[in-house]
């Protein structure tokens, strides 16, 4: 079974590899890349994806009765989650803009 440190630190990777998709795909919808755009965007949803995943299984363990151990590695791990789908809402508006700009500027 694996330690709340070892799920912690799965989540962390696998967030940060999300936000590093989602910055890149801001990045190419910026250059007007928005094949490319959404092609990152989906990866960093996957990535995105396993540290929910883990996530809701510390939740499930917790209401199954499992002691969770509150940290400040876990605090972390949840902020790091929750600026990561924010950042996911915030990247799909940008895309959308930075077409509805290219757009207007083929008027």
């Amino acid at each position: 079974m694996e330690t709340i440190e070892e799920i912690c630190f799965k989540i962390i990777m696998s967030v940060g590899e999300a936000k590093g998709h989602i910055v890149e795909a801001i990045n190419a919808a910026e250059d007007n890349e928005f094949v490319l755009a959404e092609e990152l965007m989906e990866l960093g949803n996957q990535k995105f994806l396993v540290g929910h995943k883990e996530h809701a299984k510390l939740i499930q363990n917790e209401a199954a009765g499992q002691n969770v151990k509150f940290s400040l590695l876990l605090v972390h791990t949840e902020d790091q989650l929750m600026s990561v789908e924010t950042l996911k809402i915030m990247a799909k508006k940008f895309i959308k803009l930075y077409r509805k700009l290219l757009e207007e500027d083929k008027l």
